[in-house]
């Protein structure tokens, strides 16, 4: 069951993708994001406000949001700021590269949470997971040849490194959540972390955006910053579900999940009509066969 979760996290993760370059094109990174973190927490609020005045209405069912205590809430806290400061970076990165780019070097996440959990838990990788390191590592530098085909010179551009930054980040925040999976229930950490974002972007976007709105990309609205909220909290509905399911690895859930980078790739070739697509999809396979050895070696 949880590994069908993850799967059906990972298409979603693919449509919240392509919505959020399309959200982004020619448009103010900061606004955009703030508009995601608040309609995402519209639509937890109502979870939060009926477990609380009308508690038996939804005891016991999956969307019942339990009170907690200040030290759950401080855990989930740091959640937002992983997450948001991941979101940030990764938000600016896509829109300045093309999807077909972004998508694979997101696809190496799973690596990125195999290693940390080596290096945190000790675990050890076997000869199939050091063949899937082996195969994302080589995806990378080849993929940053098909982006010097377009410009795009991997070791001196910042936008790669945002997108990088915000694998990182991203890593760290999936190795986190199989740690407050373990203790909290999982309606609790995305109703609450959702609504801590709100309150971390706004004076965000007073303090950097709004004083210089003028002089930089301005915002206007676009529905499909509808799309990216939407897509977004079904993938983590499915996907904390999934983590807080018996017998859930963290490492098959993070690498299924990137499997979001085929839903993502597609949108790239077709919508947004982006160059080079048969090197990078040789890149892209090979990540891809990087996750089958992960999945093998674990």
């Amino acid at each position: 069951m949880w590994l069908l979760l993850a799967f059906l996290s990972a298409a979603l993760l693919g449509f919240y993708d392509a919505f959020k370059k399309k959200a982004l094109r020619d448009n103010a990174v900061l606004p955009v994001l703030f508009c995601n973190t608040l309609l995402c927490s519209l639509v937890f609020v109502p979870f939060i406000v009926v477990s609380a005045v009308w508690p038996e209405g939804v005891q016991g069912t999956l969307f019942e949001v339990p009170t907690a205590s200040w030290e759950e809430h401080r855990l989930i806290l740091l959640k937002a700021f992983i997450v948001l400061s991941s979101w940030v970076a990764g938000y600016f990165g896509m829109k300045h590269l093309p999807l077909t780019i972004v998508g694979p070097i997101n696809a190496t996440r799973p690596v990125m949470v195999l290693v940390g959990a080596m290096l945190l838990f000790g675990e050890r990788l076997n000869v199939y997971q050091w063949i899937g390191v082996t195969l994302a590592v080589v995806s990378f530098f080849l993929l940053s040849r098909s982006g010097r085909r377009e410009g795009i010179d991997f070791r001196h551009n910042r936008w790669i490194g945002c997108i990088v930054l915000a694998a990182v980040l991203g890593a760290v925040s999936g190795l986190y959540d199989k740690y407050l999976m373990a203790s909290l229930p999982p309606m609790l950490v995305q109703a609450w972390y959702n609504v801590y974002q709100v309150f971390i972007m706004g004076p965000v976007l007073l303090l950097l955006w709004y004083p210089r709105r003028r002089h930089g990309t301005p915002f206007r609205w676009d529905w499909a910053i509808v799309g990216i909220s939407l897509f977004l909290c079904a993938a983590d509905f499915a996907y904390f579900y999934s983590l807080s399911l018996d017998g859930a690895m963290i490492s098959i859930v993070s690498m299924v999940r990137r499997g979001s980078v085929v839903v993502s790739f597609l949108f790239g070739a077709l919508a947004f009509r982006e160059k080079n697509l048969r090197a990078k999809a040789v890149d892209l396979a090979l990540v891809l066969l990087g996750m089958v050895f992960l999945y093998l070696g674990s």
